[in-house]
């Protein structure tokens, strides 16, 4: 109790003065420059056909049928190459809200963009969640002051601070947990308040293809057309809100400006300096990015942009906007639910509202695509879908793919990677290359390969937990090298006429605690080209099935009520047998083609490939299996 109202007491001190407040403003107020490198209307703006899609949307539609271009970015590089152009074609503003903005080579790519628009004359507003913003005060402080065109804030800025330390985050937690837990996991980019791209990515390189050695298969939609007025609303209910702090008054940012005033933005060199180079060419090619854009582009009729308010979680006992809607248009279904999620962790409603659909006398097929253990970063959240597989499939009659880590047919540029192959060697192997003069690595190359093999992938997706061991949230070892994919996207397709593409993970965070958005189509075309996307996710090449085991030959019924006995203790669960397991698909003349688990040839084409295939069993598998049967109270914070 003591400790607690220490806690409190120290929380509430740590605040700037307003005297303090006011030298801070005048301070920024007179370091930054207000001169524009353009005088042209436009910004001297780069022409882009992309961004002309939206005139062409507006000009198309009437207020009884409004008219939209989609486009879904499947592939990171893709969608680093539209949201670069977008930025470079913005005329007037840019709005760009996210939970995750790294300091590494993409996210300062498009930060030295979002710059360089703001020099030439374009609005610029910056809102990162506290829990992931940039990384370094230093950086934060300079852009207080970069130009008067941009303004950067932090959402919900927990003691004050733009960034926590690990002594910070235990008197947070001690204080304001229920604060500390609510986090800003929306994801949007607004140019002009006619084009949006919302969807998985955050910036950071493993989102977009430019990691060594973890990447995520993700997806973004590009929305141009009258929708792009809701997003803008939505972006300033965040911007206005009262959780929604300008960085120079934050505790740590403001007394670095008091202490040295605005510093130099960081120069020093990229990381892969030649892929950079790459990627600006790849922009400043008008052709290259349409060619690789717009054949892709989709016209569709109404769309809309679903969004949590802030301040989310004050009344847990009534669903978001985001839960609401996904809940409406899953029970809404007739033959098919198409569900992609990182984390196949359900929320009490969620699990109500499946039992609910599996009641009907003829229930929806639904397929769910997610991501297995070898695939994912997030272990501990994976142990609690291992738990729960019976229910899942038994109960909810769930279908379930599970990613795996090195899909062979995924939309993924190896290429930008910086990846070395080393297949065959174990993964810590990219520590220890030596360099000498016969080697075709040079010593810098192995310092780098060192450095990114103590990398946590997904590290700051789950930064509470990284505040717990410094291997707690890693990905587990693997029985062999390579770039390893994991899945983060998050859409869902009912009965291949309506396709949402989001934010929302379906999981007790998405539903209580984080903000979260998303965009709702009701065309068949559009989801028909989304439910292909994630079909290709689902295809053998790249999951695993998850089906029931073969029954033992005597005692199946025993052995069945053990393991549902076992999965409904909260605690000392360690029942060694689980009812499900992970199957392989076997091509054959026989098996022409993948088949359905309920299908009743199903065992003559599939093969059992273990409960972690791929996994190098070791401390990380126990530790999985402990969370297994201790970890159900961690549901809510995951």
């Amino acid at each position: 109790m003591f400790a607690c109202l220490l806690a409190c007491t120290l929380a509430a001190c740590v605040q700037l003065a307003p005297k303090q407040v006011r030298a801070i403003d005048a301070l920024v107020a007179q370091a930054r420059p207000s001169e524009t490198s353009c005088n042209q209307p436009d910004a001297c703006a780069r022409p882009s056909d992309l961004h002309a899609l939206a005139g062409k949307a507006f000009a198309e539609s009437t207020p009884d049928a409004p008219r939209h271009y989609t486009l879904l970015l499947d592939r990171g590089s893709d969608a680093l190459l539209a949201r670069i152009d977008l930025i470079r074609s913005a005329t007037t503003s840019i709005d760009l809200q996210t939970y995750i903005f790294d300091e590494d080579d993409a996210g300062r790519f498009v930060l030295d963009e979002l710059i360089a628009a703001a020099r030439r004359g374009v609005r610029v507003r910056l809102l990162m969640d506290q829990l992931s913003a940039l990384k370094r005060v230093d950086t934060l402080a300079a852009l207080a002051g970069v130009h008067a065109n941009m303004q950067t804030r932090i959402y919900n800025p927990v003691l004050g601070r733009a960034r926590m330390t690990y002594p910070g985050y235990v008197v947070a937690a001690a204080c304001c947990w229920r604060r500390l837990n609510r986090r800003m996991h929306t994801k949007l980019l607004l140019v002009d308040g006619a084009l949006g791209i919302t969807g998985g990515r955050n910036y950071e390189d493993d989102y977009y293809d430019w990691d060594a050695e973890y990447n995520f298969r993700d997806r973004d939609l590009l929305i141009a057309g009258p929708t792009a007025r809701e997003m803008g609303a939505s972006f300033d209910r965040y911007w206005n809100d009262r959780r929604s702090v300008p960085v120079e008054h934050l505790v740590d940012v403001g007394r670095r400006l008091l202490r040295t005033g605005v510093p130099a933005l960081r120069t020093d060199s990229f990381e892969e300096p030649a892929r950079l180079v790459a990627a600006k060419a790849a922009v400043d090619d008008p052709a290259f990015v349409d060619t690789r854009l717009l054949p892709h582009v989709l016209p569709v009729g109404a769309v809309d942009y679903v969004a949590d308010p802030p301040g989310k979680g004050a009344t847990e006992s009534v669903l978001s906007p985001a839960s609401s809607t996904l809940r409406d248009l899953i029970l809404g279904a007739h033959e098919r639910v198409i569900l992609q999620t990182p984390y196949l962790v359900l929320s009490k409603q969620a699990r109500q509202m499946f039992r609910e659909l599996q009641r009907r006398p003829d229930p929806p097929q639904v397929i769910i695509s997610t991501n297995s253990l070898a695939s994912t970063d997030a272990f501990i959240a994976y142990a609690l879908s291992y738990k729960y597989k019976r229910r899942y499939l038994r109960e909810y009659g769930f279908e379930i793919y599970e990613f795996k880590p090195f899909p062979k047919n995924e939309p993924i540029d190896v290429a930008t990677t910086g990846a070395l192959d080393v297949d065959g060697a174990p993964p810590a192997a990219m520590a220890r290359v030596e360099c000498n003069r016969d080697s075709a690595i040079d010593c810098r190359r192995a310092r780098e390969l060192a450095q990114r093999a103590r990398r946590r992938p997904l590290e700051r997706e789950f930064t509470a937990l990284a505040y717990g061991s410094r291997r707690s949230n890693s990905p587990v070892p693997l029985k062999r090298a390579g770039v390893r994919m994991g899945l983060h996207a998050k859409s869902m397709v009912i009965d291949e006429s309506v396709g949402v593409v989001g934010t929302h993970n379906f999981d007790p965070r998405s539903d209580r605690y984080n903000t979260e958005s998303m965009v709702v189509i009701r065309d068949p075309a559009f989801a028909r080209e989304l439910a292909a996307s994630i079909g290709r996710d689902i295809e053998p090449e790249n999951s695993w099935v998850i089906a029931p085991r073969a029954k033992p030959p005597v005692l199946s019924g025993i052995d069945y009520t053990l393991v549902k006995a076992s999965e409904q203790l909260p605690l000392f669960d360690f029942a060694p047998r689980r009812y499900a397991t992970s199957y392989e698909f076997q091509p054959s003349a026989r098996c022409p083609l993948p088949l359905s688990p309920r299908d009743p040839r199903f065992r003559d084409c599939y093969q059992a490939a273990g409960d972690f295939p791929e996994v190098a069993l070791g401390f990380k598998s126990v530790i999985t299996r402990i969370f297994t049967a201790f970890g159900a109270g961690l549901a809510p914070i995951l």
